[in-house]
């Protein structure tokens, strides 16, 4: 099954998805003009509530809706992910992972605005907002099966398996004090989360609004204040690690032989696992904002690979690489982050990882049920979502159990399939968001 899947996601991540995401990225970036970059200003003051209506269309405020699709990106992504992302492709994946990013803030302000702009109902008549929605309200019925593409590896590429096996390494490894924690513990703690999930997610989209709203800014100022004192306590080394970045990024000295297609390639993978710019999740947390101006929902979700992977995914990576613990070949995903706790801040840096790992894994795992029940109620009706519901909370369990590699393959070559008509749908509506954008910027200047 590790082959298999590898081979999937080897094949999934190939050059044409290569030249859709990131060709995609490029493109967005110059046929905007880098007007979105240039009103970023503009995007905080809507996130503040000036622009908020209560009797608009939707069912999140804009800081709820960036807050649910930070919930889902600001996560185990930004710890263990560039932790995979170093151990498979070296500190120079982490500049390839900025560039993804960047490219990521215009990808996201097409996207995203798309789905206000193109938003559809669901079976019982509620105004959903997604990548499906955008490509059978924008391109019309006869893409239809390109819609149900997205949906399909949607169910699964939001699964939260990736998550479960993470936080439930951390959490036994605490308890039995060894790195190859018992099945039964994993099971025990997978069935734990699962209840707790289960909790949240069946009281529907406003309830995880809330929570994450309440989730997102604590979990970020926790983990962002643990990683400033681990730079602290390593500063000096702070400036050879970001020339290391550098340097790396473009030899490959430290891993893979100097293969750079591949260290380019692991960046943009973990960066689409990190900020998702590209595949389609945000757009169906912002389809939801209540607002009838897309272009300013397109502008609040531009700032999340701003916070997601520039800030937060850095500053993790630094913490890895100035403690030098990313030399050690035997460790990969979360205990590689664990390890740079574990030596900066002596006999509380596990259990202070343990308490940020809690808090993310979780926000991640009760934003991303809502994404895949949107998808299964795309495809099979919203009177059955429960029934995604009842598969997601068993995935956390299997997900709990099974090997992080078939877990990673899995998941970026089911995000790969996702970007396929995310990109696709976006790229050929990018002509109506730049008439709303110039509409939007004109009477902003009125203001």
């Amino acid at each position: 099954m590790d082959n298999i899947l590898a081979k999937f996601s080897e094949y999934a991540w190939g050059t044409p998805l290569l030249i859709l995401l990131v060709g995609g990225g490029i493109y967005f970036l110059f046929y905007s003009k880098l007007l979105p970059f240039r009103h970023f200003g503009h995007a905080l003051k809507i996130l503040t509530g000036k622009y908020d209506d209560p009797n608009e269309l939707g069912q999140l405020t804009h800081y709820q809706a960036l807050s649910t699709a930070l919930a889902a990106t600001v996560g185990m992504g930004n710890i263990s992910g560039v932790a995979v992302a170093i151990a498979m492709g070296g500190p120079g994946a982490i500049f390839w992972m900025w560039i993804s990013a960047l490219l990521g803030v215009t990808t996201k302000f097409f996207t995203c605005s798309l789905a206000v702009m193109y938003r559809g109902k669901d079976s019982f008549g509620e105004v959903q907002g997604g990548p499906m929605y955008v490509i059978m309200e924008g391109l019309g019925k006869k893409w239809k099966p390109l819609a149900i593409f997205f949906s399909i590896a949607g169910m699964i590429g939001v699964s939260p398996i990736f998550q479960a096996n993470q936080l439930s390494q951390i959490l036994a490894e605490n308890i039995e004090s060894t790195s190859t924690p018992s099945l039964g513990l994993l099971v025990l703690i997978g069935i734990v989360i699962s209840i707790f999930i289960a909790f949240i997610v069946f009281g529907g989209v406003k309830r995880i609004g809330k929570v994450t709203a309440k989730l997102v800014p604590t979990m970020v100022v926790l983990y962002v204040v643990a990683v400033l004192y681990i730079l602290a306590v390593n500063f000096k080394q702070v400036p050879a690690g970001i020339a290391l970045i550098f340097k790396d990024a473009f030899t490959g000295d430290a891993v893979l032989g100097g293969a750079l297609g591949a260290i380019i390639m692991t960046g943009i993978k973990r960066a689409a696992f990190s900020n998702e710019a590209g595949i389609g999740t945000a757009p169906m947390a912002h389809g939801a904002a209540k607002t009838s101006e897309p272009i300013r929902e397109g502008l609040v979700a531009m700032i999340g690979p701003v916070v997601d992977t520039i800030i937060v995914c850095t500053m993790t990576a630094l913490a890895i690489i100035v403690t030098g613990v990313w030399e050690n070949s035997d460790l990969s995903g979360i205990s590689l982050t664990a390890l740079a706790f574990e030596n900066s801040i002596p006999y509380i840096g596990q259990f202070v990882l343990m308490v940020c790992v809690v808090v993310f894994a979780l926000s991640t795992m009760i934003s991303f049920p809502y994404y895949g029940a949107k998808c299964f109620s795309f495809v099979f009706g919203a009177k059955h979502k429960n029934i995604y519901y009842l598969f997601y909370i068993g995935a956390v369990v299997l997900g709990s159990t099974i090997s992080l590699n078939s877990i990673i393959n899995l998941i970026d070559g089911m995000y790969a399939l996702m970007a396929i008509p995310t990109m696709i749908s976006a790229l050929l509506l990018a002509p109506k968001v730049k008439k709303e954008m110039i509409r939007y910027f004109t009477s902003l200047k009125k203001e």
